[in-house]
């Protein structure tokens, strides 16, 4: 599918969880790797995109992004699995909705139109720690959370893309789109991930049912019978029925970018799987 542009995330990239990967140099090895498109990720101050970035910061990486080529569509974060609009605590709530507005912010300035949201978490299954909340608790105040915000999502041009992860919160599509309606906003959306359905959904199904609102896309693959986060695998190496994927994309006529999101790394030779996944995409693309 030609019109679909091959992205990828940012911390796909070796030593980006720790901060060591400038935004700069990030996006040079998009293209360098044959990339259309990278997702920038937003961390706490410190992290080379943060919370607190300068505008002067923004308006470089668009300039930068404009002369190598490359789009920034779209905006990720990984803040939302400490402090979510939707945690029982008014003070986490507070303080991710602090995050949430800077976020909104950053994503405008970058030119970018969706931001990955996850509006709260049931459980997190890598912070066996992470007390677990109530599902019916997390849903009011993630409804909450989100009608709060949109408004500044809205003046911004940012569609709050919801995607979903394992958190216990959308375990159906018909959850993620109920969600997603009570809003009645066109800022409002899906970000879709393919290969987090699989443990419970097929993707191409879950395209189909929630057809427009889908403002984003992460491809990953996943093999079913490792049960747990093991089972994410190379793109191609899992379960993911890529061509019915495509061609589900196709029928409800989207074509923005398609981001690869393939963590954790490679222990050795890690940016290997940069380039694995870039052949791999031209592959489910017809471009191969």
């Amino acid at each position: 599918m030609a019109s679909l542009k091959k992205g990828i995330n940012y911390w796909c990239f070796p030593g980006s969880f720790a901060g060591d990967v400038d935004p700069v140099a990030a996006i040079r090895w998009a293209k360098q790797y044959g990339y259309e498109v990278l997702e920038l990720c937003i961390g706490d101050p410190g992290y080379p995109l943060a919370t607190d970035s300068p505008a002067s910061l923004l308006q470089e990486l668009v300039q930068v992004a404009e002369g190598e080529g490359v789009g920034l569509p779209s905006v990720a974060s990984g803040l939302y699995w400490a402090r979510s609009v939707g945690d029982i605590d008014p003070a986490v709530r507070a303080a991710a909705k602090d995050d949430l507005k800077r976020s909104i912010d950053i994503t405008h300035g970058l030119g970018a139109k969706a931001l990955l949201t996850i509006p709260g978490a049931v459980d997190v299954f890598f912070l066996p720690d992470r007390p677990v909340q109530p599902q019916v608790e997390v849903m009011k105040y993630a409804k909450e959370g989100i009608a709060e915000l949109l408004p500044h999502a809205e003046a911004a041009g940012v569609t709050l893309a919801i995607e979903n992860v394992w958190n216990k919160l959308f375990m159906t599509s018909t959850e993620l789109i109920d969600f997603i309606d009570s809003f009645d906003s066109k800022n409002v959306g899906s970000y879709f991930d393919v290969g987090n359905v699989l443990p419970f959904g097929y993707p191409q199904d879950w395209i189909r049912a929630l057809g427009h609102r889908i403002a984003a896309v992460h491809f990953k693959d996943y093999r079913k019978a490792a049960a747990n986060d093991a089972g994410f695998v190379d793109l191609l190496e899992g379960d993911v029925n890529w061509p019915e994927v495509v061609t589900a994309l196709g029928e409800i006529g989207y074509d923005g970018a398609v981001v690869a999101e393939m963590i954790p790394h490679y222990t050795h030779h890690p940016i290997v799987r940069v380039k694995n996944t870039s052949n791999a995409m031209d592959a489910i693309l017809g471009r191969a």
